[in-house]
């Protein structure tokens, strides 16, 4: 036989399962629950059996143990050391399962009470790649922290056979995408089963042609994520795709995913048997999933449409992340009218009223985000300035209500503490805090404590994360510098400056998605004055960055090889380098382990940022544009802060500006306070910022904070209002609906109007009697609320600081019919006071004071 022969025949491929030994049964068990993504100890034991198998397997448990060699498995069984770790790490996973434990919020809510989290992407684990970004990663931090308050919670999502794409970057810093499939037989999900047994499929109807829809699940701790996949043999090629990739594709891909997340999750949950009491959909790609709830309303519980929008609608919270009108989903007529022609008559509407739902600001289009809000009565934004922002942006939604009361609120994004803090800290948290530090991580006064840690050991586990992320950014840069065919000797001068036995030089990490208002380049706005900042001996400092740009997003992908030319000028090599292939592993060690976080996005336009977090509780010093979260977080000493230049002036004189902030800020005061060291060899100030940075970062920018203010201020008002509108028979939807179709149809005539003579001037102490005539048409004074709002007259907006005095019904109407409504107010201020007085429909079901959106003013 001949090699050609040879080449030319057919190779078989035969899988060979170890058998796992009986002793280790339950590693199996460890594999299959994501509570691996965040404990550590669980991660180490399977790294243990084969170290190289676990790097070759992306750190997949469930891949692990499919290709691990029979013998090691029965040399663990019989390894005392491996077995006594085993015991710990089970003993620690039954503990946190136990669930005779007590709740840590899920006592809020009552028995029946189910809560629906459904987003488009969830991260939570290098080895389960089904996220691109920021999103993902805060769902699955969300989900964490559920799990950890042991609340009663279920995520759903999509399953993707290709996650984000991987990159590479060539020599000359173009970015190389590319994709691969995951085996779902790797990955830690199972196929959710019905009552029989049997695998649970739903579907949804498409244009011409009905599409199957599998469903899977993936245990998170204490909680089940379900997760919908099209790629079944039963559905064309075309439909088999539309779960292939995230975000890939065109709009008809990208609403086709969006019908299967929205429509198909309901029936999912209802296939299975699942009765959420709050549905909290995370950016409008669920949107869809309100329509499939007021069909089955409609449907199954025979309420009308008016009914069933208010019932589904005062149990349900969106959380918007899109800092810009632009980002919002939205779709055209002609395309809403293929996919829901169908659809919408089992809503009991038209054409265009089904449209309207979707309208926004003029537009014709369908507009995910303008269904989310119709759709909820709870809506929030991720920051403080992101909320404001979100109630500009969507202000037309409450067209009467000024943008500062409308009903968009905040709840500040958080993050997983255990699965982003540095395992190194624990032990020094435990011996110094206490045991208790992950019981009392919102507790302030508590993380005070850091302080008490020593400096020295303080800096010497500062220094260990260092060397770490050191040595993983040596590693990807001489791989990505070989492959592109690099010298040897160049390498050494790549990498003279980050020396993990030395790790001395100060280190400026910039890790996150390239996207232009990111603004990635800021920092080369003026080289001459960056080489004489860099270029000091005595005071060296190096900055990495790392980040992927969308493959369709070619601006971003300049800015890679902006950062790679810069990178390659004799003055900054070695001093600016950028990681290739940047993922959740490389973003552990690198919030953990350079000395600075720098983040100078284009204000407003950071909705939260989460990366800083990250680094801030491992005692990485945050130097940031005071957008998003650091608008929050920043108190003078905790890092450094760049103050947004206004935005009246153009983007050019804004990052100008902006820039040079950036440059004193590094010149005056970061390099400066990093090498004054003292008689230990490090800067003793330095120690006190980052300590101070843990201390003010971690009890309020925790996961488990962020998902107890959800429950707080969405979850339990929004299980106890679907008591209410569900309750004798859905009569209070009904009574709702009814009573906001009168306000609505008689609105435009109600007006308001002064009956007294205007006072100028009075003596503190004295009482003023105002009278208005209030024209309610049909309406009953118990229908509005009319009041006054007092205040110190300043050149503020008009809501500032004002006291809110409410008028009451005289039961006397003037000639013409208008009712008259009387206040008597004792001003409780001196000076120059204003005062004006309002009307607003008013009814005590509503879950918000302004949700309708109407308002009179005088």
């Amino acid at each position: 036989m001949s090699i050609a022969d040879m080449e030319n025949s057919t190779a078989y491929i035969l899988q060979v399962r170890p058998k796992i030994p009986a002793r280790l049964a339950r590693l199996e068990e460890l594999a299959n629950n994501l509570w691996y993504s965040w404990d550590r100890p669980t991660r180490a034991l399977f790294a243990r059996l084969h170290p190289g198998l676990w790097k070759a397997t992306g750190q997949s448990p469930k891949a692990f143990l499919k290709r691990v060699d029979q013998q090691r498995l029965l040399d663990a069984a019989e390894d005392q050391v491996f077995i006594g770790n085993f015991n710990r790490v089970l003993a620690a996973y039954d503990t946190y399962h136990d669930h005779r434990s007590p709740a840590g919020g899920a006592d809020w809510l009552r028995q029946d009470d189910l809560i629906a989290y459904f987003c488009a992407e969830f991260g939570f684990h290098e080895s389960f790649p089904i996220y691109s970004g920021g999103l993902g990663i805060l769902a699955g931090d969300h989900c964490k922290a559920a799990s950890d308050l042991r609340l009663p919670f279920i995520g759903m999502g999509l399953l993707y056979r290709q996650g984000y794409f991987h990159q590479t970057i060539d020599g000359d810093g173009n970015q190389i995408a590319s994709n691969t499939d995951s085996d779902f037989d790797d990955l830690p999900i199972t196929p959710a089963k019905l009552a029989d047994g049997s695998e649970a499929y739903t579907w949804v109807d498409f244009p011409g042609r009905k599409l199957n829809i599998k469903i899977w699940q993936a245990r998170i701790g204490h909680i089940t994520l379900y997760l919908l996949d099209t790629d079944l043999p039963s559905n064309s090629q075309h439909d088999r795709d539309i779960t292939h990739r995230l975000y890939g594709g065109d709009k008809v891909m990208r609403i086709e995913q969006e019908i299967v997340l929205g429509i198909g999750g309901v029936r999912a949950l209802q296939l299975l048997g699942l009765k959420p009491t709050v549905w909290h959909i995370n950016e409008g790609h669920a949107a869809f999933l309100l329509l499939e709830r007021i069909r089955q309303k409609i449907n199954n519980d025979k309420l009308d449409f008016a009914a069933a929008l208010e019932n589904i609608a005062a149990n349900t919270i969106f959380t918007t992340h899109t800092p810009v009108p632009a980002g919002h989903d939205h779709f055209t007529q002609e395309m809403m009218s293929d996919y829901f022609d169908k659809y919408y008559p089992e809503l009991d509407l038209s054409r265009e009223d089904f449209i309207a739902l979707g309208r926004n600001n003029g537009s014709s289009d369908f507009n995910m985000t303008a269904l989310a809000i119709r759709g909820s009565r709870f809506q929030n934004g991720v920051s403080r300035i992101h909320g404001d922002v979100s109630g500009d942006i969507c202000g037309s939604m409450w067209p009467e209500i000024e943008p500062q009361e409308n009903p968009m609120s905040y709840v500040t994004n958080g993050v997983h503490a255990p699965t982003f803090l540095a395992s190194e800290w624990i032990e020094v948290l435990e011996r110094h805090l206490g045991s208790e530090w992950n019981a009392r991580m919102n507790d302030v006064d508590f993380w005070s404590g850091v302080s008490n840690i020593p400096d020295h050991l303080y800096w010497s586990v500062r220094q260990s994360l260092k060397s770490k992320m050191l040595n993983m950014v040596r590693e990807r840069i001489s791989s990505q510098h070989f492959r592109n065919h690099g010298s040897e000797a160049h390498l050494d001068r790549l990498l003279k400056y980050v020396n993990p036995e030395n790790p001395n030089i100060l280190t400026i990490g910039f890790a996150r998605r390239f996207a232009t208002y990111k603004r990635a380049t800021m920092l080369f706005g003026d080289l001459d004055w960056l080489r004489e900042i860099l270029n000091n001996p005595e005071r060296p400092a190096v900055f990495i960055f790392s980040g992927k740009a969308h493959p369709a997003d070619i601006p971003g992908q300049d800015l890679i090889r902006r950062i790679t030319q810069i990178s390659k000028m004799s003055e900054f090599v070695g001093k600016v380098l950028i990681v290739e292939g940047y993922d959740l592993a490389l973003a552990r060690k690198l919030v953990a382990g350079v000395d600075v976080w720098l983040n100078n996005p284009l204000f407003p336009l950071e909705a939260s940022g989460t990366s800083g977090m990250k680094a801030g509780m491992n005692g990485t010093i945050n130097l940031s544009v005071l957008d998003g979260w650091w608008g929050e977080s920043y108190d003078g000493e905790n890092g450094w802060a760049i103050k947004p230049v206004s935005e009246l002036l153009s983007e050019e004189i804004r990052t100008r500006e902006e820039t040079t902030t950036l440059y004193e800020l590094l010149q005056d005061q970061v390099i400066p306070l990093y090498y004054d060291h003292g008689k230990m060899g490090f800067s003793p100030n330095w120690v006190r910022m980052s300590k101070h940075s843990m201390a003010t970062i971690m009890p309020r920018f925790n996961s488990k904070r962020m998902v107890g203010e959800y429950l707080a201020k969405c979850y339990l008002p929004a299980s106890q209002q679907h008591r209410l509108y569900k309750q004798n028979d859905f009569e209070n939807s009904h009574l709702v609906a009814k009573w906001k179709a009168r306000i609505q149809s008689v609105w435009t005539g109600v007006t308001i109007r002064r009956l007294d003579e205007p006072t100028v001037e009075i003596n503190y102490g004295d009482t003023l009697r105002f009278e208005v005539a209030v024209q309610l048409q049909s309406l009953t004074p118990s229908d509005v609320i009319v009041e006054m709002l007092l205040g110190l007259a300043t050149k503020r907006e008009k809501l500032h600081n004002t006291k809110h005095y409410p008028f009451v019904p005289t039961g006397t109407t003037t000639a013409s019919g208008e009712h008259i409504f009387a206040l008597e107010v004792q001003p409780e201020q001196c000076g120059k006071l204003e005062y004006r007085v309002r009307a607003y429909p008013h009814q005590d079901m509503l879950t918000r004071r302004f949700e309708m959106g109407m308002m009179r003013w005088m």
